[in-house]
């Protein structure tokens, strides 16, 4: 069994391979994945729910990642065992390119299944393989574009901020310099300053009148 496809993600490459390598991601975006467990920096171990046609069953395996070329391409490659409904093994190429703001997601994958799974059909296991792998990408890139999205509002955010805040530093500066020219101005011609010498002119001559 073979398949291949791509998926145009709205996020930079460099948060798409961080994704990649993410277990939490992984277990979220694998459908029936119920445990993705990170036992080294190329391995994991993963607990898999699936069902094909009649046949549903839970899957414990071992996941490897190979031929890491960071932050541009890699292959996993793993085995499941699910008791007497068989096992399913295989490993898929997956690279990624630039587009912009975004990044496409390319991948080649090849599995082989036996027991029970490999009696029902290679037209259902077909079928099956590729739904999966089209609700792993979508559930994927959903949820990357969402961290992509919610890390570009902060950042606007903190931007906003920081706009804000040197606005107002020169408000106040701008402000600051309003007050000491009107003080300047205000010492010699400014209304307040001979209103303030008249008012001292009439003490002193009622001091000097009554002394």
């Amino acid at each position: 069994m073979e398949m291949s496809g791509e998926k145009r993600i709205d996020a930079p490459r460099n948060k798409v391979w961080a994704a990649l390598n993410d277990p939490e991601i992984l277990k979220a975006s694998i459908p029936g994945c119920q445990e993705l467990e990170k036992v080294s920096d190329t391995e994991m171990k993963a607990k898999v729910i699936a069902k094909v046609g009649p046949v549903k069953a839970t899957f414990n395996g071992d996941v490897t990642l190979s031929n890491i070329d960071a932050p541009s391409s890699y292959t996993i490659s793993g085995e499941g065992k699910g008791g007497v409904a068989g096992f399913a093994k295989g490993g898929a190429d997956v690279s990624l390119e630039e587009d912009g703001h975004a990044t496409i997601l390319r991948y080649t994958a090849k599995a082989q299944v036996g027991g029970k799974l490999a009696q029902l059909g290679a037209r259902l296991i077909d079928a099956t393989a590729k739904q999966m792998a089209a609700d792993f990408f979508r559930s994927f890139a959903d949820r990357v574009e969402q961290a992509s999205l919610a890390t570009r509002a902060e950042h606007a955010v903190e931007h906003a901020v920081e706009e804000a805040a040197h606005e107002v530093s020169e408000l106040a500066h701008e402000a600051e310099e309003s007050v000491e020219k009107a003080a300047v101005s205000n010492w010699l011609g400014g209304p307040q300053m001979w209103g303030l010498l008249a008012l001292i002119v009439v003490i002193l001559a009622i001091i000097f009148f009554y002394r």
